[in-house]
């Protein structure tokens, strides 16, 4: 979904975190000071936070580096440009994985479609939960690619796009990130964002791959208030004259995830193997496993060389498991 004209510029000028008076909102949109009430309106409707104070105007809760779709993509090397079939961003959207993955069937060969959304109303968290999504604070990217073996053949690309992630961060002075089997970022034990891979198409190929990520770059305490568990943000991460821009950041992980999907073959997974293991934040750690209704508790032992699970139970036996998710908590009860 994209915003009206009006309300695009509005939320432009109201970006910059300031105060800014219906008069003058009203002049730099050539609209009336009723129309810019409706507009404030609709904006908070569609779940953007805008505060109004007699005297001053209306102002965003924060501000904001918007999307900038010519920006991002000057920032692009050229492996990146070559492959890039379209740069969608969207003013808000239920989930990015879903478009993609509604519209895989029409993708070029050899190339990728990025989509990009300052919002997300219906994007899929831990468990099933919704992923929180302030409107213009954090990164909500997904990428579709055609494989021409099948689904069988992407094995371990989760764990690939894991180290992808850390690799960009490291380029921006996040350090210290670590990966969760199978699909999280954490840090210091906290979340920083998730991975999510949805893949479709003939056992013999070819097949899509739909690669979503969520990345915590700013979270207000009102919006964190609403997620389930332990949560970190780029933003208190890196000290004030470290911030990084939410564009330039954008541009760098679509790099990397395109660097890792456009070679990515059967045998590729051993190539990130040890690099995985180098940020797996969940050695030694005692964990329950959920698959389904089916709880497992036991500590975890690493991944093998397939990028399965192995987790080492009450009994002392070992096993590897190839899906599941891993709670922290020991012996967590949710």
């Amino acid at each position: 979904m994209q915003f009206s004209a009006t309300k695009k510029r509005l939320v432009q000028i109201l970006a910059d975190g300031q105060f800014h008076s219906g008069t003058d909102l009203a002049e730099q949109l050539s609209i009336s000071r009723s129309a810019v009430w409706k507009n404030i309106n609709g904006l908070e409707e569609q779940g953007i936070d805008i505060t109004a104070v007699n005297g001053k105007g209306y102002r965003l809760h924060s501000e904001l580096e918007l999307l900038d779709k010519k920006l991002i993509f000057s920032l692009f090397n050229h492996p990146t440009r070559q492959c890039l079939a379209e740069l969608e961003i969207h003013d808000q959207i239920g989930s990015t994985n879903s478009h993609l993955v509604a519209l895989s069937n029409d993708q070029p060969e050899a190339s990728a479609i990025v989509c990009l959304a300052e919002q997300q109303t219906a994007g899929k968290g831990r468990r099933g939960r919704q992923w929180v999504s302030p409107f213009g604070s954090n990164i909500y990217a997904s990428l579709v690619w055609q494989f021409e073996q099948g689904p069988a053949s992407l094995s371990g690309l989760s764990l690939a796009i894991g180290v992808a992630v850390i690799k960009a961060l490291e380029i921006h002075g996040v350090h210290g990130a670590g990966l969760k089997w199978p699909n999280d970022i954490y840090w210091q034990q906290r979340k920083l964002g998730g991975i999510l891979v949805e893949v479709s198409g003939e056992a013999d190929g070819p097949c899509h791959a739909v690669i979503g990520l969520g990345l915590n770059l700013y979270l207000s305490d009102q919006h964190g208030s609403k997620i389930e568990q332990d949560w970190v943000d780029i933003n208190s991460i890196l000290d004030e004259s470290q911030q990084v821009s939410r564009n330039q950041l954008v541009a760098t992980l679509i790099e990397q995830l395109v660097a890792v999907t456009r070679s990515y073959t059967p045998s590729s997974f051993a190539l990130y193997r040890d690099e995985w293991r180098k940020f797996d934040c969940m050695q030694g750690q005692q964990v329950s496993l959920f698959m389904g209704h089916t709880k497992i508790n036991g500590t975890v032992l690493g991944i093998n060389d397939d990028g399965l699970l192995l987790l080492q139970t009450a009994t002392g036996a070992t096993q590897s498991f190839a899906s599941g998710e891993v709670s922290f908590r020991s012996y967590a009860t949710d």
